[in-house]
């Protein structure tokens, strides 16, 4: 089965039931609404979730990309610093989270060859494995046997956003790479549950295409994704626009409030889904949307490779419209005395800068419980649950 013919057919009269419902909820509303769908937001996410807030990181392994996305910070023809880890490189960045506190990482790279060729990914996965109960990857599309060797070599998350559910504004945006093929990404969550995965995120890309377009298929991707992948559980993610190399300005901007009554009518909807909320929104509003619905956030942040140790920088190298380029080279824009001094380029600014520490003070301060760890392999071992 394929999301496609449901996408490429969905319209105002063929919506479910809840897809009806998500869909008024998503029209202009009065702030007395608005207060109401909050409290009916707080309300489900108590009685699913308890109290409880996931805390994770991202370690991005590589900047370096084949893809041209006029969006992002990683496009390919961007002259920006980048840099490909090293194994032991992505470890000593794991154990620095693992010192504030994360049992919980998420693996994040540019879309290039090199990460599914020689067994890089699944060398870091083994190398963390022991140490990191919960390892999730958001990195190019893969088919089914590769996401296999991903979950045996100990990942249990899958995350992949489609960006914009507009064929016509996805064609725009991806001009360059394996990105370009739309039909290809979207039955990325399918292949990784066919490969194992246990835990699967979706997500757009909010100002790429009309808000309300993207995020109503974004709920029915949601709904179809809860009935042929039932035995995975599902979170989805609305990260909105941020600066980034390439100066792309977002056409389609989501107000906070909107984005507030979106993240509700997600809850309210779909009572069970994790809902993550990342660094790229300030800390007031994050602050707001804590008791409201979220489910799972980051804090502490990097984008850039290497951005926890300063790991990666005696390989940091410039690229222009795809080519390496040595920082030390005569046709560098930059002299040799700045390569030691230099970092690799982050795929978006962070806007909120807290600390893991101060986020988790926070939330007890609103009696929240900071979850670091909810996860084991061990779970799942011949002999680990009690014999009644």
């Amino acid at each position: 089965m394929s999301f496609v013919p449901i996408l490429d057919s969905l319209g105002s009269r063929n919506l479910s039931p809840t897809l009806t419902r998500f869909r008024d909820l998503l029209e202009p509303m009065s702030r007395h609404d608005l207060e109401n769908l909050a409290q009916a937001s707080v309300h489900a996410t108590r009685q699913n979730f308890g109290k409880t807030m996931r805390l994770f990181a991202p370690i991005y392994l590589s900047n370096e990309c084949v893809n041209n996305c006029s969006y992002c910070g990683f496009s390919r023809d961007n002259p920006i610093f980048r840099t490909t880890l090293t194994v032991p490189q992505v470890v000593a960045e794991a154990r620095y989270l693992a010192a504030q506190g994360f049992r919980n990482i998420l693996l994040v790279a540019g879309e290039h060859p090199k990460f599914v060729s020689d067994g890089y990914l699944e060398e870091c996965l083994e190398a963390l494995r022991a140490s990191v109960p919960t390892l999730a990857i958001e990195v190019g599309p893969m088919e089914t046997p590769e996401y296999r060797r991903m979950v045996d070599a100990g990942c249990e998350g899958l995350v992949v956003y489609q960006e914009t559910y507009h064929r016509e504004a996805y064609a725009e945006y991806h001009t360059a790479g394996p990105k370009k093929n739309f039909d290809w990404r979207i039955d990325c969550p399918e292949r990784g549950y066919e490969g194992g995965f246990r835990r699967i995120g979706i997500g757009a890309l909010v100002g790429l295409a009309d808000w309300r377009y993207d995020i109503l298929r974004l709920a029915a991707h949601l709904e179809y994704l809860y009935r042929v992948c039932w035995k995975a559980t599902f979170t989805i993610s609305l990260p909105r626009l941020r600066p980034a190399a390439g100066d792309f300005r977002p056409r389609h901007p989501m107000s906070d409030s909107e984005f507030v009554q979106t993240l509700c009518a997600f809850r309210v909807c779909f009572p069970q889904v994790g809902i993550v909320l990342s660094t790229r929104e300030p800390q007031k509003l994050r602050n707001a949307l804590f008791p409201l619905g979220v489910t799972s956030i980051s804090a502490g942040s990097h984008t850039e490779p290497g951005g926890y140790t300063g790991e990666g920088k005696e390989d940091i190298h410039l690229t222009v419209r795809g080519r390496r380029v040595e920082i030390e080279e005569e046709s560098s824009p930059l002299p040799p005395a700045t390569s030691c001094e230099t970092a690799a380029t982050g795929q978006f600014d962070i806007a909120d800068e807290r600390s893991p520490e101060e986020i988790a003070h926070y939330l007890r301060s609103i009696g929240l419980e900071p979850v670091w760890k909810d996860w084991d392999a061990s779970i799942l071992s011949p002999g680990s649950l009690p014999v009644t």
